[in-house]
């Protein structure tokens, strides 16, 4: 593939600022998180309604990343050939409609069936979303990504809020839901005409669907693979860790969650001045000193004072290295962006899905602190990888 097709989705002239731009892109994040947060904001009422027990809603569970890792290569190949902008405007509004239809469930097997098209259609945003973030951080002329990742850990925040708001008054998840999808479906009306023009790859459509992937593109999945590994156990094992290790009081085992996604969301909005003033590479190596640092912190000293301090690091060094990862990739100059990104995420995402069961077998063999502790190891392992990566700079 040429290196022409990199610049397919800055092609086109744009007659927008760039901050009428950025602002577009940010959004359409927000959204995004939203949506998602929306839906793990009513699991519990909904897994109530069909009387689930935990066994049966955590296999159910496993449907909305299978739609997700199933459509990695179809989703990079559409965004290729189709565009991001255009994609987006096509999947935006399928994944607010695939929230509402979860509502729609009455059994077990019904909610897997809807939870797999939720994956579907938030991997099609996912893919056109970070390649449109891509391509909004080359038209503003500076690294801006990982402010959009902070955009959808804001949306993430104000989802659950906003879940929390209609419990509280009585709403039932379907209108909850479409309420959600009604201000999604305005937002992309008002905003889609803002989004980077993005044009037809004839060559994308030449290619398989399932392309060789690139040496330097696996070793980004790799240190996206570590990161989101990091993200997973703490979000589903940093409260466990407060309640068994640290001996935290009940009112207090929050605050290792709460912590590591305070700085997280913070590390996105500050994040881009420090990749502009030190580069990638050096950020993404430091980034990674700091993981394994805030891990073996709250490993060597279980207590609450120093626990926290260490989740707060780990947040803080996680924070940038996907967006950092996937800005790399979607810069790409042999692979289009869509094919780049859908390569390097599957990679990155299998990451996410084994991280807590890595956490919970080697819990079993050892303790959840040796759990940690390799956990721990992925941060030196991240360095060491971008250290021999040259296309990193």
């Amino acid at each position: 593939m040429s290196a022409s097709l990199t610049e397919l989705e800055y092609a086109s002239e744009i007659k927008y600022s760039p901050k009428r731009v950025r602002l577009a892109v940010s959004l359409f994040y927000f959204g995004q998180g939203v949506c998602f947060a929306s839906w793990a904001s009513r699991i519990p009422d909904l897994k109530a309604a069909m009387n689930l027990s935990d066994a049966a809603l955590g296999s159910i569970l496993l449907a909305l990343p299978l739609g997700q890792l199933l459509t990695m290569p179809i989703s990079g190949r559409l965004t290729a050939i189709f565009g991001s902008r255009r994609m987006l405007t096509i999947g935006g509004p399928l994944y607010a409609l695939a929230l509402s239809i979860l509502a729609f469930a009455t059994a077990g097997w019904h909610l897997g069936i809807f939870l797999f098209l939720f994956g579907i259609a938030g991997n099609i945003c996912n893919i056109a979303l970070n390649t449109q973030g891509v391509a909004a951080e080359r038209y503003y002329g500076k690294p801006i990504m990982t402010s959009f990742h902070g955009a959808w850990s804001i949306g993430g925040f104000s989802g659950a809020l906003i879940g929390l708001l209609m419990v509280n008054l009585g709403f039932t998840p379907l209108v909850h839901f479409v309420i959600i999808a009604a201000i999604v479906w305005l937002h992309i009306f008002i905003n889609y005409r803002f989004l980077v023009p993005g044009e037809k790859s004839t060559e994308a459509k030449k290619t398989s669907f399932f392309t060789k992937p690139q040496g330097v593109l696996v070793q980004l999945g790799i240190i996206g693979f570590c990161s989101m590994a990091t993200e997973g156990a703490m979000f589903d094992w940093s409260g466990v860790y407060f309640k068994e290790i640290v001996k935290a009081p009940t009112q207090l085992v929050i605050l290792g969650y709460a912590s590591f996604m305070v700085m997280m969301a913070t590390g996105r909005f500050i994040g881009d001045k420090i990749i502009g003033k030190y580069g990638r590479k050096r950020s993404l190596q430091v980034s990674g000193v700091i993981i394994s640092f805030g891990m073996f912190l709250s490993v060597i000293y279980p207590q609450i004072v120093p626990a926290t301090i260490g989740f707060m690091l780990v947040g803080i060094g996680v924070s940038g290295i996907v967006p950092m990862v996937y800005s790399i990739a979607g810069s790409n100059t042999k692979v289009s962006p869509g094919i780049a990104l859908a390569m390097v995420s599957g990679v990155s995402y299998f990451g996410f899905l084994m991280g807590p069961p890595l956490i919970g077998y080697i819990s079993a063999l050892s303790s959840l602190r040796y759990s940690y502790a390799v956990i721990g190891c992925f941060g030196l392992l991240i360095t060491f990888l971008v250290a021999k990566i040259s296309a990193i700079k």
